[in-house]
């Protein structure tokens, strides 16, 4: 039955990101949380999982309030972020994948008389998740994958000669991609103890060409492409306490079941009052008489 898979979370902003998850889910049928948040629950072939998905609207601040309620509600063991960006760097090309090995949230800072200095915020990925996904995209084929940071502002960037754009390549240097939610998904992930991950299907080069990059179905392509990348991963991830977890070693969060012979006795379940005397009933078998 599916309410007895553990459960995986995939959320996304935009309606193209949440049709192109949609696409591989089977068996859907909608949850409704008493505040109103709606996601919809299935399977996808061939993962150990019970998979819901949500359309969380724009905006990291959005991301972060209903990413909280959607992982107290669904208690996921894994959680995804998954959609569009904007590439910045010359060797990341339209359709290409960015797994996020950290996420920045970009507009911290002070402003000062010398100018704005950056305070930066960062959240680094899942070690499971991404141990999980480079495994999973060695043999992904038709998806070109970068491990990267990623930046994440409340601003579309669509000027690569801007003052906000020179901002991000000085103080960020290393981001391949900007969005706007990740570092909201990922800062309320953090806070509920929550394995999570965003992906970012690249949809145009954050440049004056991006309405022309939309308007050509790149948006489509890209959200393909990071579902694509999702579905991949929770395919290879088992859940924790699953009889196949091929991570080695007991699954954490299980306790491992002892074993008891001999002289011990057996106190688990038990409620002492007093002091406890242990007696003996009888000879144990294979004892010799003498």
């Amino acid at each position: 039955m599916l309410d007895t898979q553990p459960t995986a979370v995939i959320l996304t902003a935009l309606p193209v990101e949440y049709e192109a998850v949609r696409e591989h889910l089977r068996d859907a049928k909608e949850l409704v949380h008493g505040d109103g948040t709606r996601v919809e629950q299935g399977r996808f072939e061939g993962a150990p999982w019970s998979v819901a998905i949500a359309e969380l609207g724009v905006g990291a601040l959005n991301a972060a309030a209903l990413t909280t309620q959607v992982v107290g509600w669904l208690r996921p063991q894994v959680l995804l972020f998954i959609g569009v960006a904007g590439g910045l760097k010359d060797d990341v090309a339209i359709g290409d994948v960015v797994v996020g090995t950290k996420v920045y949230a970009v507009h911290g800072g002070k402003q000062t008389p010398q100018g704005f200095l950056a305070r930066p915020e960062a959240w680094n990925g899942s070690h499971r998740l991404l141990q999980t996904a480079r495994a999973a995209l060695r043999d992904l084929e038709g998806v070109r994958c970068h491990f990267k940071p990623i930046a994440c502002g409340d601003v579309v960037l669509a000027d690569d000669k801007s003052e906000f754009a020179e901002y991000i390549r000085v103080n960020y240097n290393d981001a391949y991609a900007i969005e706007m939610e990740g570092s909201g998904a990922a800062h309320a992930a953090h806070l509920n103890g929550q394995d999570s991950l965003v992906i970012r299907g690249i949809s145009d080069r954050a440049n004056p060409d991006k309405h022309e990059a939309d308007a050509s179905g790149s948006q489509q392509r890209a959200a393909d492409q990071a579902a694509a990348v999702a579905m991949a991963i929770l395919r290879r991830q088992q859940p924790r306490g699953s009889s196949s977890n091929p991570e080695g070693g007991p699954s954490r969060g299980r306790a491992t079941e002892a074993t008891y012979g001999g002289d011990h006795i057996d106190f688990r379940g038990s409620t002492f009052l007093g002091p406890v005397t242990g007696k003996a009933t009888g000879q144990r078998s294979g004892e010799e008489q003498g």
